[in-house]
């Protein structure tokens, strides 16, 4: 018996060590009077000045305090600033304790270049919310592995949208912030994929993903997320079907879809046209390359277009997929 405790108590430790890992942590909301720092983590802000002033005055008339990061509007090439100003910028605000959330003017690429010259310790001890969606989809995934949650919502320069497209995205992104539920209600595509022949299926899990593009950049790397027992959300813009085929396989091959719970597919923006036709729908190369025991959401109205709504990577979500209308609920 004697020997049968000592080598199931490691066992059990490895266990609960796991289960303690899938409740990420939250860092604190925001409340008035708190502060909220723009960077650019990525693309360069090329005559941008105006745009985050509106970004500005949005936070400043929820009672928020904006700090734009020193090196914001410099120019490298590609880039907003070389990659030790972006890099100094972001340290920063990790390490300020007067700064409660990070929020990226804009993604473009470059975010992945300066992940490995952050320092997370003082953030893993305190941490603040990380705000953005694309490029960002690379601090989502390094934070998450990281244990803690993150928001996937717009960027300073979703303001340059018309402001009637994007009350929604606004509204969201605000409500999240401060801590308050979130529950999104919208009608069911006939593309939508039920584990179950009845009329409504309802699961949950917790919600990570991101650009797909990005998640594919990531396998292999120490930013690499596991899926196993979630859900994944993915969106993606500017690329050939061919090309999201390739990445959905990469990501396949790669064991993202082995204990997956469901997908919910946000904005497939702006898909450009080969020379040889796809053949089929988005829907359908996305049907065909998630397995088919996997329950699919489609239009889910996150990613490029101005309907850009919150999510919250990394919290548990109830996911519900009726014949006319599905939801997103998150969990507190």
């Amino acid at each position: 018996m004697k020997k049968f405790i000592l080598f199931i108590l490691p066992l059990l430790t490895i266990f609960s060590s796991s289960c303690a890992q899938e409740k990420l942590r939250t860092p604190p909301y925001l409340k008035k009077g708190d502060s909220i720092i723009i960077v650019a983590p990525a693309g360069i802000l090329k005559n941008r000045q105006e745009t985050i002033q509106k970004a500005k005055k949005l936070a400043e008339s929820w009672g928020l305090n904006v700090v734009l990061g020193k090196h914001l509007f410099k120019q490298a090439d590609h880039f907003a600033g070389t990659d030790n100003e972006r890099c100094e910028d972001f340290q920063k605000a990790l390490d300020n304790p007067t700064i409660k959330a990070i929020w990226a003017a804009r993604g473009g690429y470059g975010s992945v270049r300066i992940l490995e010259l952050l320092d997370f310790t003082t953030f893993k001890q305190n941490p603040k919310w990380v705000i953005g969606y694309s490029d960002i989809t690379a601090f989502h995934n390094h934070i998450h592995n990281l244990g803690v949650e993150t928001i996937h919502a717009m960027m300073a320069t979703s303001l340059e949208e018309k402001l009637e497209e994007i009350v929604e995205t606004i509204a969201s992104f605000k409500k999240v912030l401060f801590g308050e539920n979130i529950q999104y209600k919208i009608p069911s595509s006939t593309y939508n994929r039920n584990a179950l022949s009845s009329s409504v299926y309802t699961l949950e899990g917790q919600i990570v993903g991101g650009n797909i593009a990005i998640l594919a950049s990531m396998l292999g790397s120490e930013s690499q997320i596991s899926t196993d027992g979630k859900i994944l959300f993915i969106e993606e813009i500017g690329e050939y079907k061919y090309s999201i085929d390739r990445m959905l396989q990469s990501l396949k091959r790669a064991g993202y879809f082995r204990k997956l719970k469901a997908v919910i597919v946000g904005d497939i923006s702006k898909v450009k046209k080969n020379t040889t036709p796809w053949g089929t729908s988005i829907e359908q190369l996305i049907l065909d390359a998630v397995p088919k025991d996997i329950p699919i959401l489609f239009n889910f109205p996150a990613g490029h277009e101005a309907d850009n709504r919150a999510i919250i990577f990394g919290r548990n979500v109830q996911l519900t997929i009726g014949n006319k209308e599905s939801s997103v609920s998150f969990r507190k």
